[in-house]
């Protein structure tokens, strides 16, 4: 509940603090005093929008703060979720709305999105005034009543077959998707195998087109290759040589003249050492450089040919699908790996079409079992209202909650309409033509005491719930605001005393205007002051003798039926 709420530069209201706390709070005072400030200002608390004309003159922001006591953990969540704390059960939120327009929001102490507090005002507050009557004509908001009064079997039932309901428009979407791209997805599998044949055929190696280059390089100056390879054998070691002018043979003269006068001198051992080292390492490249020209040997003359082919089926490749084969061996992976997604489809369709039927199916038998449910609550909710509005002198008036089959959506296959029989056996009209402005606010409160019973709401505020009425009839609403306090905080902004009779906290707005501009302030009403306000409220004269006896008369009724 809101145990206060602060409002400064508010329209005609400077600064004042309304005490309001659990119970019925009646709000009234002179016309033009601020009343409908009130209201304004909680709607600010609860994320409705700002409007800066709404700013006091000469202000530079309206400022509107709320003490709430609240343990519900889903209230304390979306709290913390806006980075604000509950501390004790307290909750502290407040709106600040600029002269130019701009608004901002704290809550739990924390700045926090004008979002955060309409998210919070859902599980809060539920605000009744012309705009909700208007609401109430709509089909949504009766289907949202009736819903409301079917309590949580209703509510299960509603939200497992929004459950299924998405599931099946997944299903169902998925299923057109891949139908509807059908004559695509061929023509992509058929260029994805193309293109798999191609790199399957030619089998690309990693870097084997560098490995190619090098060979036909090789290939091509073959007889060069041979000419180099025979003279420097031959300039290595030829034993045809009847001089001995090869390089083998002269380094083995040259180890066999120091060996001769290494008993000289023993610095020669190392040099001998040496020259031997050199006529290994001479003896070893006449073996490679031998190896290589027997292989030069083996190299027919069809090489070169099948090389530069391999090599263009490579480059084929490498034009169309990379920069080099290692791309293209990629390339040919997800070629791959696309073509089995592809030819999974066809029978991904046939599990969808099987799974959308059986998802139809389910649907359809949880929004039947939904509209039972809303036949049986709205049937319940019909006796229960219409005699509620038989206490507020409408006692000729039905309420008929007609539930009929209607296209299938997210809440299910039904048009909920709530409909008005003004007397025995006359016609039944929709609620939006066949009630007046009066009418509709007592079957709005006839609603939501019924309603309460199943749905609670932490607090109510109405805002001329009493328009169009007066005399017993106010009375009677009077009593059934102060029922529904019984379970929720309600507030009532009101101009009946009839009504404000039944408040158990009742506050005054009081408007000044001793200075340059018209002031208004809030206080709490007891004993002879309220007597006097009740008493205004009767006969627009605070000091009438015979209001004020009709205004202790009420007083004692309302206070007997507390």
């Amino acid at each position: 509940m809101i145990e206060q709420l602060r409002i400064r530069d508010l329209g005609v209201i400077a600064d004042t603090t309304l005490p309001l706390g659990p119970g019925f709070t009646a709000i009234t005072g002179e016309t033009g005093a601020g009343k409908t400030m009130v209201v304004t200002a909680l709607g600010l608390l609860m994320g409705e929008r700002s409007d800066a004309t709404a700013v006091r003159t000469g202000a530079d922001a309206a400022r509107v703060g709320g003490l709430v006591r609240t343990s519900d953990p889903d209230v304390i969540e979306l709290v913390e979720d806006a980075g604000g704390t509950v501390e004790d059960g307290d909750l502290i939120l407040s709106r600040t709305v600029s002269s130019e327009g701009r608004s901002r929001a704290s809550v739990g102490g924390s700045a926090a999105p004008v979002g955060s507090l309409a998210k919070l005002a859902e599980r809060l507050f539920a605000v009744h005034g012309q705009s909700e009557q208007l609401r109430l004509r709509s089909a949504s908001a009766q289907r949202e009543m009736l819903d409301r009064f079917g309590g949580e079997p209703l509510s299960n039932a509603l939200r497992e077959f929004q459950l299924a309901h998405e599931r099946r428009r997944r299903t169902e979407a998925e299923f057109a998707e891949l139908t509807d791209s059908r004559d695509e997805r061929l023509r992509e599998t058929a260029a994805l195998r193309e293109e798999l044949d191609a790199i399957e055929a030619v089998d690309p190696q990693p870097r084997e087109e560098h490995e190619l280059r090098e060979r036909i390089e090789r290939l091509s100056n073959l007889e060069e290759l041979r000419l180099a390879t025979a003279n420097a054998l031959r300039a290595l070691s030829n034993d045809d040589d009847p001089y001995g002018s090869d390089a083998g043979s002269l380094v083995d003269e040259a180890i066999r003249e120091v060996d001769r006068v290494v008993h000289a001198d023993s610095r020669l051992g190392s040099l001998a050492d040496a020259l031997r080292e050199v006529s290994a390492q001479l003896s070893e490249a006449v073996r490679e450089l031998a190896g290589y020209a027997s292989d030069l040997d083996e190299d027919g003359p069809g090489e070169l040919a099948a090389a530069n082919e391999r090599l263009a089926d490579l480059n084929t490749l490498l034009r169309q699908y990379g920069t080099d084969t290692e791309a293209v061996i990629a390339h040919g992976a997800e070629a791959a790996r696309r073509l089995s997604l592809l030819e999974g489809d066809d029978e991904r369709i046939a599990e969808l079409e099987h799974q959308l039927g059986e998802d139809r199916a389910r649907e359809h038998e949880l929004a039947d079992r939904l509209s039972q449910l809303r036949r049986d609550a709205a049937q319940r909710l019909s006796g229960l209202v219409t005699e509620e509005l038989r206490h507020l002198a409408l006692g000729d008036t039905e309420l008929l909650a007609e539930v009929q089959p209607g296209a299938l959506g997210r809440h299910g296959a039904d048009e909920v309409r709530l409909l008005l029989r003004s007397h025995h056996g006359g016609p039944a009209r929709p609620l939006a033509k066949g009630a007046s402005g009066g009418e509709l606010s007592r079957v709005m409160l006839a609603l939501e005491v019924v309603v309460a019973a199943t749905d609670p709401v932490p607090t109510f505020v109405f805002d001329e719930v009493d328009a169009g009425v007066g005399g017993a009839a106010a009375i009677e609403i009077g009593r059934r605001l102060a029922r529904l306090a019984r379970t929720s905080q309600v507030i009532v902004v009101t101009h009946l005393a009839q009504v404000a009779a039944f408040a158990n906290n009742h506050v005054q707005v009081v408007k000044d205007s001793a200075g340059t501009f018209t002031e208004s302030s809030c206080r709490r009403l007891e004993g002879e002051d309220r007597l006097a306000e009740m008493a205004r409220l009767l006969s627009g004269l605070s000091d009438s003798e015979s209001a004020l006896a009709h205004a202790a008369e009420l007083l004692a009724l309302g206070s007997a039926e507390a």
